[in-house]
């Protein structure tokens, strides 16, 4: 477990219905196991007095990210709509950063990508990092393998130290070892894994 002080913060990851509920359109083996571990994060979290930021996919209806228009993923996480919505279950409790709402690709809580272009925007979730003084965060959420694993490479990217907390993740391992495979790319740039 993290220890958590004034220079860290929690980062939970899209922790929404279409990725932790098993009738989401892009459900998460062990998704609903998540929710109740991250509470937990969320309250240690709180009860040190860090800040809680929460990363939430918000994707237009038609979007180059969705499969109908010409993309790898079935539609999920619509503006408003039940698959975007936090877990009913899950402790809300913290700033929201939403990622993909003109149709990105948002794998990272820090950056979005034009699917297009490929052109890079910052989320505000870095600004608002630094504005608190946070060299430090700890990551829990969905899905290990997608925005878990950009979210910490990004955060190793920009100097924080990273701790992805294993037993609030879970995988969605499109290709058997996926998840695997995200947990090693992690290490490999020196996010810690508890």
């Amino acid at each position: 477990m993290p220890d958590y002080d004034a220079r860290t913060a929690l980062i939970v990851v899209d922790v929404q219905n279409d990725f932790a509920d098993p009738a989401g359109s892009l459900s998460v083996a062990g998704g609903e196991a998540v929710v109740a571990r991250t509470n937990e994060e969320v309250a240690r979290a709180r009860e040190a007095g860090v800040p809680v930021f929460y990363t939430q996919d918000w994707h237009p209806p038609h979007t180059p990210h969705f499969e109908q228009d010409g993309g790898i993923w079935p539609v999920h996480c619509v503006q408003d709509s039940w698959g975007a919505a936090f877990h009913p279950a899950l402790r809300v409790d913290g700033e929201v950063i939403r990622k993909g709402a003109n149709g990105e690709d948002g794998y990272s809580g820090f950056t979005m990508r034009d699917p297009t272009s490929g052109e890079e925007v910052p989320t505000a979730l870095a600004s608002q990092l630094a504005e608190r003084g946070i060299e430090r965060v700890a990551i829990v959420g969905l899905a290990t393998d997608y925005c878990v694993k950009e979210t910490a490479l990004d955060a190793r990217r920009l100097g924080l130290e990273t701790v992805v907390i294993r037993d609030a993740i879970a995988a969605v391992d499109l290709e058997d070892g996926d998840g695997a495979a995200a947990l090693e790319a992690m290490a490999t740039v020196g996010a810690q894994l508890e």
